[in-house]
């Protein structure tokens, strides 16, 4: 497995996090405290989040994949990104099992 799978899949679990905690408090500020300006900062943060979580469920998937994960696990990385801020401690656990797993790979010979 590259070292790319792994950041790309670290890049959009910290986007989908964020998104989803912006989200969380712009729902709170629309419904309790009810304040001027929510609506459309929910609007556009939902509709963010919703179609970056797709690209995030993909670079997840195709990381599961070529890690070989069993079923019970891929769907507990790919269900992160709806739980505000699970996504960060799940990335955080699979960065450090993955990382032991890419550095002991032997590096492709340039040129080969």
């Amino acid at each position: 497995m590259k070292k790319s799978v792994l950041t790309r899949y670290r890049v959009m679990a910290y986007v989908t996090g964020v998104l989803l905690i912006a989200l969380t408090l712009g729902v709170i500020a629309k419904y309790l405290l009810e304040l001027d300006g929510a609506d459309g900062f929910t609007r556009v943060v939902g509709i963010a989040h919703g179609w970056l979580y797709v690209l995030y469920l993909v670079f997840a998937f195709d990381l599961g994949s070529k890690a070989k994960w069993p079923v019970g696990k891929q769907v507990w990385v790919l269900l992160a990104g709806t739980v505000p801020t699970a996504a960060f401690f799940v990335e955080r656990r699979i960065s450090r099992e993955l990382d032991a797993k890419v550095a002991e790979q032997p590096q492709a010979v340039a040129g080969a």
